[in-house]
């Protein structure tokens, strides 16, 4: 049964692919995907205070970056023949006030000489919403993923997907983490936090304002507390994970 890749990831950065063009960013996207199927080949994964995804084969160009986000990092580094970006994210409220005491978290890319893309990475604060073991599942989940340009989604068959054994976040945790939300709503089954992040951009393409805010919701369950579900649009990078789907010998219901 093929169902949305919310178990997994769901990659805006692998839409609308022009198969024909073999020179345009999404045919470099496209390859990488391809380049998943021999993942411990192409890629490596490190886990320490960070998530870091490591490109042994690098296809992806910096300009396809901006390309795809219309966001500059609000850091850049140059050290040798290396390049390192950071995009930072900080807590704000409604009116994109920072809010105190300031929470953020960052993700990060390393270049080549080349300008090709070498890692990405994730801080630790961010891997508490997104725990590293169902983060690496979702990732090489896109090697079986099925691209469908029109909707603009990638759906992925669940069967094959492996499983993890790890414990779910729980809810008080969450809040240790990233204090408390703005708002939250109570459904049938779950409570829903919802945060408000907004990037640290010094250049944004103009018309892609929006992309520079990240609401993230987080689905937590009614009678364990656990954390199920995360969504958010990050730099125009959509993710959603449901942690049910991943989690083994889960009795929990979809």
């Amino acid at each position: 049964m093929r169902r949305y890749i919310s178990s997994g990831l769901r990659f805006t950065l692998l839409l609308c692919l022009t198969m024909q063009l073999t020179g345009c960013v999404y045919w470099r996207l496209y390859q990488t995907k391809v380049q998943m199927e021999e993942f411990n080949h192409n890629f490596a994964i490190l886990v320490d205070e960070d998530f870091t995804l490591t490109f042994k084969q690098p296809l992806i160009f910096s300009d396809d970056v901006l390309y795809l986000t219309k966001l500059q990092p609000t850091q850049k580094k140059q050290q040798n023949t290396e390049q390192s970006w950071k995009y930072v994210f900080r807590k704000v409220d409604d009116q994109n006030r920072v809010l105190q005491p300031e929470i953020k978290f960052h993700w990060g890319m390393t270049f080549d000489q080349n300008q090709l893309m070498t890692s990405w990475s994730l801080s630790s604060l961010f891997l508490q919403i997104a725990p590293a073991e169902f983060l690496e599942r979702s990732i090489r989940s896109l090697a079986s993923a099925e691209i469908f340009t029109v909707s603009k989604q990638v759906k992925a068959d669940l069967d094959v997907v492996e499983k993890v054994s790890a414990v779910l976040p729980k809810r008080l945790d969450i809040e240790r983490h990233l204090g408390e939300p703005l708002s939250t709503e109570q459904r049938k089954d779950k409570l829903v936090y919802r945060y408000r992040f907004l990037l640290d951009s010094p250049d944004i393409e103009t018309g892609y304002e929006e992309r520079a805010i990240s609401i993230i919701k987080l689905y937590f369950d009614n009678e364990s507390d656990d954390l199920i579900k995360m969504s958010g649009r990050f730099a125009g990078l959509k993710i959603a994970i449901d942690y049910r789907k991943l989690i083994a010998n889960s009795g929990q219901k979809s």
